[in-house]
């Protein structure tokens, strides 16, 4: 149809002006496709389809594949970069069900039909696990204490990401339905009893429902369940993406196995992201396997690498005490001895990790009468996890035995390139480091190695002095010591002062000073959150000095210690002395409805500070991970971004990983990575048959570019 044609339509009438607007989008999605691209319009029995999302997945290259982006206001859609390959392409959104999936190679102009969902039930089951967790029903205040639970707000905090949903998200199909296996039992109840035993987490757990009032949490978690599948539907739904969130691209590549799971990836060095540009990425698989994933996104191969340990006697995880799985049956499926749990890359593109590399009984020079300088100070009797490093170039790895304990890892931008370790949820109570220069100088792990307890400067007078334990009360003259222990480990650029959460309720942002000679000098702060803000899990610090950490109330929370008032060390500075320090910013999504406190039942598990702007919202922007909503959380100016993925439904990540390939690149040259990070995979989209997948978001300057 000719311009003039449409033109003359307008006087005709409005049925022939849509035909035109229809022909105009058509052009629009000619002209801008190219040779790797897809592009074309969504519509549906309603019209144009805004904020939806248009998905091709393909099976023709070395492993899976997959592209996503979002329609304009127009219904327009462009995927670029398209790999060749036969795809396979639908149409997915709130308020639809899928569409037809139709194959399609790249070049073409492919208008698609989106399917309004028949009904709201049909709608609901693309809704986020948030939606479908705030259904269940928390006890009223007036309930508590209940247990070992004083307060609803501790209740709340071991529901979500302090306790339950720290390894997967509680909301996602195959948690808010009951595995057809159990249906012998008398209630919902008795079978959710029965099935926090399955697999080789049952320890983790039963130890996470004992927390609570045991049999007042089954019948909770049992009349949730028995609602779902009676038919009761979320009371909120989502939102579409709007704006910016309509210009993200995301690509998706399986790999590992449908029995391994990650924890986290590592595709360059934080300190310098153009490290690595356009290299390979590497997992961390935790306690599923020694086996760690390794993809190469230019050749789109994955494939794997074993990690070994010191001695053969080192546990695994096979041996974890267990119930059958409803889905793998009674056999274990992981089995790990390394448990890697966190990695970092230097600066020649070495992959430094926390892994068990031997049994946790520690060496002699580091127990009680041990020789070693921090033996002497703080001694520890045993480490669950160590360090190692994979350098690429060599294929070999370097294991190291630390007597503390390690979980998280971090570079400082010292010039030992100090790597500081956290050490969990629950530890001894110190913070250990390597001093990587000395070790790469000299081979001598013992020397290189030192770990120092958190002592508060209780008497104020700006050095550590001998210090009185945590159950005992503060003496003005002593310093104190305190019982925390860092789960996420962060180094403030400015000053080099180590940083971290402190899990629990209401949990501590912890910072720590090392001094000269850390095992002797390093002084500690705590921070408590203000309430309604409790539960910090993962944290991290801006290059501006700024602490964020993700709050299980259901807020990020921001701490700027540069807004204190009162004196930062003294008798009175144990934890609630700088709440001026503090704001707090509520997650997106509803809260549980038994709940009147402000919050969002999102349980977000790490936060993440893009320093460099790797991503393309700016430096310094805080990224939260969105565990229960498929999603990340960015807070750019106060408001929320939201950089959702769709497909398949279940994303979970516990880290983000910014790279820059090319810093002249523009939005090609500049991407966030995350993996599907939940123990779980089974649970998701896809079931048994899915394996854990890298997410490359990508943020281009409109949803049509190229």
């Amino acid at each position: 149809m000719k311009t003039g044609s449409c033109l003359g339509a307008v006087v005709i009438g409005s049925l022939f002006l849509s035909v035109c607007q229809q022909a105009a989008a058509q052009g629009d999605s000619a002209s801008r496709v190219g040779e790797n691209d897809l592009s074309g319009v969504v519509r549906s029995a309603n019209g144009p389809e805004a904020g939806v999302w248009v998905i091709a997945e393909t099976g023709d290259l070395p492993t899976k594949f997959t592209k996503i982006v979002v329609t304009d206001d127009r219904g327009r859609y462009l995927i670029p970069e398209l790999p060749k390959a036969n795809y396979s392409v639908w149409v997915r959104g709130y308020g639809l069900v899928d569409s037809p999936k139709v194959r399609a190679a790249p070049g073409k102009v492919l208008d698609l039909t989106a399917v309004v969902a028949p009904s709201a039930a049909a709608a609901a089951e693309y809704y986020p696990p948030i939606y479908w967790y705030s259904m269940l029903k928390v006890p009223a205040k007036s309930d508590f204490p209940a247990g070992p639970v004083k307060t609803q707000p501790e209740w709340v905090n071991q529901i979500k990401t302090s306790g339950c949903m720290s390894c997967h998200a509680l909301g996602t199909k195959g948690t808010r339905t009951m595995p057809k296996d159990f249906a012998q039992f008398k209630s919902s109840a008795e079978a959710w009893g029965r099935r926090i035993t399955s697999g080789q987490a049952m320890t983790q757990m039963t130890t996470a429902l004992g927390r609570l009032d045991p049999l007042r949490a089954l019948a909770l978690w049992g009349d949730w369940t028995d609602r779902v599948a009676a038919g009761e539907l979320p009371f909120a739904r989502p939102e579409r993406p709007q704006g910016i969130e309509r210009n993200i691209v995301l690509t998706l590549w399986d790999w590992s196995t449908p029995t391994d799971y990650m924890h986290d990836l590592i595709s360059t060095d934080r300190r310098k992201p153009t490290v690595n540009a356009n290299g390979k990425i590497y997992g961390a698989t935790e306690e599923s396997t020694d086996y760690f994933p390794v993809l190469d996104p230019s050749t789109h191969t994955a494939g794997r690498i074993k990690h070994p340990v010191r001695d053969p006697k080192t546990p695994s995880s096979k041996s974890a005490p267990m119930a059958s799985s409803p889905y793998w049956g009674p056999e274990p499926i992981w089995d790990s001895q390394t448990s890697i749990h966190n990695q970092m890359m230097d600066e020649r593109g070495r992959v430094w990790a926390t892994a068990r590399v031997r049994p946790p009984a520690n060496p002699d020079y580091c127990r009680k009468g041990g020789d070693h300088p921090s033996a002497k100070v703080f001694p520890l009797e045993s480490a669950n996890r160590h360090l190692s490093m994979y350098d690429p170039a060599s294929g070999k790895f370097t294991l190291i035995s630390t007597c503390f304990p390690t979980h998280h890892l971090i570079f400082a931008e010292d010039a030992n390139s100090t790597l500081w370790a956290s050490n969990g949820v629950t530890g001894p109570g110190a913070v250990g480091w390597l001093n990587r220069r000395m070790f790469e100088e000299t081979g001598d792990e013992v020397r290189s190695q030192g770990w120092t307890p958190f002592i508060l400067d209780t008497n104020g007078n700006g050095r550590r002095d001998e210090w009185v334990e945590p159950n005992q009360p503060v003496d003005p003259t002593k310093d104190k010591r305190v019982q925390v222990s860092l789960y996420s480990i962060n180094v403030n650029p400015i000053d080099g002062s180590v940083w971290g959460t402190s899990m629990g309720f209401p949990g501590h942002v912890v910072r720590v000073a090392p001094g000269p000679d850390p095992t002797h000098t390093a002084i500690t702060e705590i921070y408590e959150p203000p309430f309604p803000g409790y539960g910090p899990r993962g944290g991290d610090i801006g290059r501006d000095g700024v602490f964020w950490a993700s709050l299980a109330s259901g807020h990020l929370g921001k701490f700027d210690r540069s807004k204190c008032k009162g004196p930062l060390n003294g008798p009175n500075a144990t934890g609630k002395h700088c709440p001026e320090g503090w704001t707090l910013y509520r997650f997106p999504g509803p809260q549980f409805r038994d709940v009147q406190d402000d919050g969002s039942v999102e349980a977000s598990y790490y936060t993440w500070v893009d320093w460099f702007d790797a991503f393309g919202l700016g430096k310094n922007v805080p990224i939260a991970s969105g565990n229960m909503s498929d999603a990340y959380f960015a807070l750019v100016d106060g408001k929320w971004v939201t950089l959702r993925v769709p497909y398949p439904m279940g994303f979970y990540a516990k880290w983000s990983e910014g790279r820059i390939d090319d810093p002249s690149g523009g939005w090609k040259g500049r991407s966030l990575w995350a993996t599907y990070s939940t123990r779980t995979v089974f649970h998701n989209e896809g079931g048994k048959e899915n394996r854990p997948r890298v997410v490359k978001f990508q943020l281009r300057p409109d949803p049509l570019a190229r």
